[in-house]
């Protein structure tokens, strides 16, 4: 159909385990690899099809980052990708933006396709950020007069032009992001493909990448849009997929799929309906980490059990159960509070305490975190617990339980807010 930019059906992705790692070490080889993929695909029609190879590899060793995704994106349509870290979302883009191949499957890309995935894809780091544009611009088959047309507006919109004529590979990770987002959006592909990489820039970047795929969008261009932020997903996004285990989950609107995902896939974590919560095999704990954090229990005002939910303004300690298998003499320890959307509202760390312990410690220990006052707007928050050794994290879990707040007098007025994030102490003159 004329409509449809991407169609994906029964895509999966295996991986082996043990399987080294691809390297490119050299313009020539990204470029050798570009011209293969270039020849495997069809200039305005191309289909990604298994590589026969991979589908003999032993279970064993092997782990299904994607499992028979099917889906369709209309021309124009901006469709918004979210799910927990190793749901398969970067899979996915690095697929159809034709980085990786599926092992079963296929993909059908109906237009030209710019991606913004991983800092460092893309460009060359030896080259300058001039020679990038027009590298990039080469690669997605525009004549340097196209280029020269958009250069401007390129390293306008990046802000990197006293660095323009620098090699790359001297930039920082914000200037680079820069510098690529500008580059993906500007050479006007026909899809754009946006990974989570706009976290590295600041806020006030982040707002003009939002406004500039809105606009990309209004052209009638395609937008493929990764973020944990969900209010950016909402806000730009038409519809979302969501991805769970690397398998499809959920397909609707954005607002849809955004609500899926803050109460069916990301719902496996406690919430507060008791006062304890069991870290020895939380589900928000990354598989680098060994489970040190052993049990959360929760307190409020008079020592009462936080049992589902607190009042805007209550009183919280958060006491944590760890074990620490050899001594050490630093020890700290984090608890911070997210909205739903992923925004760090609260961020407690026990090194802020100007009065903090010295000695040697292994062992059971609780590190107690006791917070007045918690002036937060009604809603629900996750919270975050890690586990600092000699500086370095040695256990987080991500979301460790819910924290419901509910509404309370907080003012003595029989009224609250319902908007924003915090509820602070204020007053009003009249003159």
């Amino acid at each position: 159909m004329s409509d449809i930019a991407i169609r994906v059906e029964n895509l999966s992705k295996q991986y082996k385990i043990t399987a080294a790692r691809y390297r490119h070490d050299t313009l020539r080889d990204q470029l050798m690899d570009g011209l293969q993929s270039v020849f495997r695909w069809n200039d305005r029609r191309s289909t990604l099809n298994p590589r026969p190879s991979t589908l003999d590899s032993p279970p064993s060793d092997t782990i299904w980052a994607l499992k028979d995704v099917s889906f369709e994106v209309v021309q124009g349509e901006t469709l918004g990708i979210i799910g927990r870290n190793g749901a398969g979302k970067s899979t996915l883009l690095k697929i159809l933006s034709r980085i990786t191949e599926p092992t079963s499957g296929r993909a059908r890309i109906y237009g030209r396709v710019g991606s913004l995935l991983e800092v460092g894809t893309g460009f060359d780091r030896e080259l300058t950020g001039r020679e990038n544009i027009y590298l990039n611009g080469a690669i997605l088959g525009m004549t340097k007069r196209e280029i020269h047309r958009k250069f401007d507006e390129i390293v306008d919109f990046s802000g990197v032009e006293k660095f323009i004529d620098t090699p790359v590979k001297r930039y920082s990770s914000g200037m680079y992001v820069r510098l690529a987002f500008a580059v993906a959006a500007h050479l006007e592909p026909e899809i754009l493909i946006v990974d989570e990489v706009l976290a590295v820039g600041d806020a006030a970047f982040q707002g003009k990448c939002l406004g500039k795929m809105g606009d990309v969008a209004s052209e009638g261009r395609t937008v493929l849009f990764v973020s944990h932020n969900m209010a950016a997903v909402e806000y730009l996004c038409h519809k979302g997929i969501t991805l769970q285990d690397g398998k499809l989950a959920f397909s609707g609107t954005a607002k849809e799929a955004v609500d899926y995902y803050l109460h069916s896939v990301d719902g496996g974590e406690q919430t507060c309906r008791s006062h304890i919560v069991d870290l020895s095999k939380a589900a928000g704990r990354p598989s680098k980490y060994c489970p040190l954090l052993q049990r959360l229990e929760l307190f409020t005002d008079g020592g009462r059990p936080v049992n589902g939910s607190l009042k805007v303004g209550d009183s919280l300690k958060a006491y944590i159960y760890f074990r620490l298998e050899e001594p050490t003499s630093t020890l700290d320890a984090t608890f911070a509070l997210d909205s739903l959307f992923g925004q760090r509202i609260f961020h407690g760390h026990s090194v802020y305490e100007p009065n903090r312990p010295q000695g040697q410690w292994i062992g059971d220990h609780v590190f107690v975190c006791d917070i007045p006052s918690l002036p937060l707007a009604p809603g629900q928050y996750k919270i975050k617990l890690s586990l600092d050794v000699n500086n370095s994290a040695v256990d987080t879990v991500e979301d460790a339980a819910r924290l419901t707040i509910v509404e309370s007098d907080y003012y003595g007025s029989g009224k609250c807010p319902r908007s924003g994030v915090v509820v602070l102490k204020h007053h009003w003159y009249l003159t």
